[in-house]
């Protein structure tokens, strides 16, 4: 480009949930580093977000970029359909090693939500194998699992996003997490009258992302294994969010001593450098596709699946789960965000305060210009972005305790008015 990047390309970005006619125009980055961005201006945010969830070891972390670099000299890609590669073997191998029960079969993708549609893919083809029909899934309010079309289906309808989009997609059975025994009773129903055309029950564990950063227990997921085992259904976790380290544990369902018949990989899956997905299937679904008739087979094929880069950089961050004490950091920052965050509760407008391993939330009773509330935060050197009455800290587990602490000061500054 021949002059100011912003000025000349940014008429043609379209960008992410934004109203382009009256959006803010979006900071210009110039380069990442650790927790920080730093701006075309000179100016550093401390983030946190993490990049929406991925970087769980920061930016630019040289083992994953050392990894990448090598990958980049001998094979940036090949094709996946007849050829097969070290990098995704050795990811898969580790991935099965790591994965409670026997998820072992890994299907990669290059986005959370294409990892979702293959598990709705792959699960409604599971009965289909096996000589039933079954074309719904049970889902939970408040749930969230991506913006195709599949994954807004089994979402929750009133979330808002995709509210007006809801003629066109598939309707599924939309519930109230089994979290007390008034709700235990009514799944229980729902599936006794229901569970003959349900293929399987789809639950992001622990921690409904961006449905509200709403958290929920592990008993939760115990009667959900349980009524899929009694019903005869597939549990599929969407460990999207939740996987790596996020709620404390590798992955969430860790904490109800649970596997799932799928799980969904993705965002901090490659440390936040590359994209990269992986649906992961139980030995039994796996099995329901070995015939040897090929209308048997799993038809999907995404052209960058199993990309050799993102590959390396998920085996590097891999490395670095073994190497660096990344869930004792997880600990550290919950115990932090928690006496930290504490003192928003008597703050105005403040309707709840919970944390749950590296993720800090504060509800408010409601947000009345969502962007000047974002706004408000990039004054004070964060990168935080709250979206609906939400406001969320999902930091790098890398982050020092005083770029923790100036994240934490800053959503109590704003929320209490006043400014450094």
């Amino acid at each position: 480009m021949t002059g100011d990047w912003l000025a000349e390309g940014l008429p043609h970005l379209w960008r992410p949930y934004a109203q382009m006619k009256t959006a803010t125009p979006p900071l210009p980055v110039k380069r990442t580093e650790g927790c920080r961005i730093i701006l075309e201006d000179g100016r550093e945010l401390i983030d946190g977000t993490a990049s929406w969830w991925t970087a769980c070891h920061g930016y630019n972390h040289p083992h994953i970029r050392a990894a990448i670099t090598a990958q980049l000299e001998t094979m940036p890609h090949v094709m996946f359909a007849g050829l097969a590669h070290e990098p995704a073997a050795r990811l898969a191998l580790r991935l099965a090693k790591l994965l409670p029960g026997d998820l072992d079969h890994v299907f990669f993708s290059d986005s959370g939500s294409v990892a979702v549609e293959i598990a709705l893919k792959m699960a409604t083809q599971y009965w289909i194998n096996r000589g039933e029909l079954r074309s719904k899934f049970l889902a939970f309010k408040n749930g969230y699992h991506g913006d195709t079309l599949g994954a807004m289906a089994i979402s929750d309808p009133q979330e808002g996003m995709h509210r007006h989009l809801q003629a066109m997609l598939p309707q599924h059975l939309i519930a109230d997490l089994p979290d007390n025994s008034e709700r235990i009773a009514a799944l229980d129903a729902l599936l006794e009258k229901h569970g003959r055309d349900i293929a399987g029950i789809i639950v992001e564990p622990l921690v409904q992302g961006a449905g509200g950063m709403i958290f929920h227990d592990a008993a939760v997921l115990r009667h959900l294994r349980m009524m899929a085992d009694r019903y005869g259904l597939l549990l599929i976790c969407d460990e999207i969010f939740t996987g790596f380290g996020r709620t404390g544990a590798l992955f969430a369902s860790e904490a109800a001593s649970i596997a799932p018949d799928i799980i969904m990989l993705s965002k901090a899956l490659t440390g936040g450098t590359v994209a990269l997905a992986a649906t992961v299937a139980r030995r039994h679904v796996f099995d329901a596709f070995l015939s040897d008739d090929f209308d048997k087979a799993l038809m999907h094929g995404p052209t960058f699946m199993a990309n050799p880069l993102a590959c390396a950089a998920a085996n590097a961050s891999l490395d670095l789960f073994e190497r660096e004490p990344r869930l004792e950091q997880v600990v550290a920052i919950e115990r932090m965000l928690r006496h930290d965050l504490a003192a928003c509760r008597d703050l105005p407008g403040v309707r709840d305060v919970r944390v749950m391993g590296a993720i800090g939330v504060v509800e408010l009773a409601q947000v009345s210009d969502i962007e000047k509330l974002r706004q408000r935060f990039i004054a004070e050197d964060v990168w935080i972005r709250p979206f609906g009455n939400t406001i969320y800290l999902t930091p790098s587990f890398t982050i020092d305790a005083g770029d923790l602490s100036f994240l934490t000061n800053a959503v109590q500054r704003v929320l209490a008015g006043g400014t450094r």
